[in-house]
């Protein structure tokens, strides 16, 4: 599988040669101001709530490279009304498949409303499976038994977590996430953005060190393979 980051939660996984790209926010954020959405191709996108700097790119990419988006009933609905067709909701704990990979929806604990203030419906995470392996985004959350679950349902080869503490959790929450995920194997997300949430990095690091964990925190624009 390739990752590629696009700053903040924003960033791109291809597997079985399909590109998901989740929580598209890019022309907002001064970090990935090299990046232009117009070169961004997807064909599907994720979005885990609504807040404006994880929808806010949203229905422009999704317009333009005609993208199928999965996310819950609420934001299902707003995007039909912005010109968005092409949506399949779901809530958590559903699971369904898509072309070449499975997505099943998980707890997220956070906030959500929409960028014109309406209501966004719950937060989620997504675990997705494919044939390549298997990741979890966990979206905006804190840290919460609900992922006790995880491994009980599947075998991750990465997680991607926020990190940034104050909106989410902070670098040593999201450690503790990836033991009870069990999973080694972390990028970060959401830190440094703003400056409510700006990080330590060597510090980050050595957090997920000391828990037998590898922290990746990839530059903006960059593609791993993972």
């Amino acid at each position: 599988m390739k990752f590629t980051c696009y700053g903040h939660s924003c960033f791109a996984v291809e597997t079985n040669g399909k590109t998901l790209l989740f929580d598209p926010f890019i022309t907002g954020n001064e970090l990935a101001k090299n990046i232009r959405i117009a070169d961004i191709d997807a064909d599907y996108i994720l979005v885990s709530h609504g807040h404006a700097d994880h929808i806010a790119d949203c229905v422009a990419i999704a317009q333009s490279t005609g993208a199928k988006v999965i996310c819950n009933w609420e934001i299902h609905e707003w995007l039909n009304q912005h010109g968005v067709s092409n949506t399949h909701p779901m809530n958590t704990g559903g699971a369904v498949q898509f072309d070449v990979f499975t997505v099943k929806c998980v707890v997220a604990q956070h906030s959500s409303s929409l960028p014109d203030g309406s209501y966004a419906g719950n937060p989620m995470g997504f675990i997705i499976y494919s044939q390549e392996g298997n990741f979890y985004y966990s979206g905006d959350t804190a840290l919460t038994l609900d992922m006790q679950l995880i491994p009980k349902w599947v075998k991750l080869n990465f997680a991607v977590l926020p990190i940034g503490d104050n909106f989410t959790m902070g670098y040593t929450d999201a450690a503790m996430a990836a033991q009870m995920i069990e999973c080694r194997n972390i990028i970060g997300v959401h830190y440094d953005t703003f400056g409510y949430i700006k990080i330590d990095h060597e510090k980050a690091k050595k957090t997920f060190a000391d828990a037998k964990c590898t922290l990746h925190l990839p530059t903006i624009g960059d593609t791993i393979n993972i």
